[in-house]
């Protein structure tokens, strides 16, 4: 496990990679990020951002995806994953908007978890992204790379690792370190193939260390 010098130092770095990291769901508002990052569950943001680009000219307003069938709905995002159970989904956070909240999406990240389809991952992204509160979403990415670095351990749960992270990472880092791991996961520290021996983080992360050690040994 990396110590606080360690894990500053890491941050650091990171940073100086993917300085101007951010959420890459394109959105307008808090009510069409939601929708977003709903969608954007085991799919990629680019393929989110090809379908959302006309669902949000169709649709604007909770009352827009209330007022058309769940199998039209269904239709307008057919080429994302799991689009039955989303579309579900949306129909009924729409109708929750409508019946609880008067049709303005919460600012707490609580309340926001009662929505359907919104576990706490999406709930942290959008407080933060939207409403500028501190908050680190734990995603595959920012999973992965916690636990490869040796900042969380393997066996640590999603909320292990967020809890870590929000103990080791000063606060007002937080929703720009989750967008910094975010970007590091996705374009360096890839599931598949990471970039161990060009990066520089090479020397503290024992994954990596473990890894190279494999390829010399080929």
């Amino acid at each position: 496990m990396l110590n606080n010098t360690q894990i500053r130092y890491c941050l650091d770095e990171i940073g100086n990679l993917f300085p101007d990291a951010h959420c890459e769901l394109n959105h307008s508002n808090p009510f069409e990020l939601v929708i977003a990052v709903s969608l954007s569950a085991q799919c990629t943001d680019a393929l989110v951002n090809k379908v959302t680009k006309q669902l949000f000219e169709k649709y604007k307003t909770p009352e827009d995806y209330l007022n058309v069938s769940l199998e039209e709905l269904q239709n307008d995002i057919r080429s994302i994953g799991l689009y039955r159970n989303k579309a579900k989904n949306i129909q009924s956070l729409c109708r929750m908007l409508l019946d609880e909240y008067n049709g303005i999406l919460p600012t707490d990240r609580d309340e926001l978890t009662k929505l359907a389809g919104v576990g706490r991952k999406t709930a942290n992204v959008v407080v933060s992204v939207a409403f500028n509160i501190p908050a680190i979403a734990v995603d595959t990415h920012v999973e992965r790379v916690s636990k490869r670095l040796g900042i969380c351990r393997w066996k640590d749960s999603v909320l292990e690792v967020e809890k870590t992270l929000m103990k080791k990472v000063p606060k007002e880092e937080w929703s720009l370190t989750h967008h910094r791991l975010i970007f590091f996961g996705r374009y360096h520290c890839k599931a598949q193939n990471p970039q161990c021996p060009s990066c520089p983080l090479l020397e503290l992360c024992r994954e990596g260390k473990k890894r190279m050690k494999g390829k010399a040994g080929v």
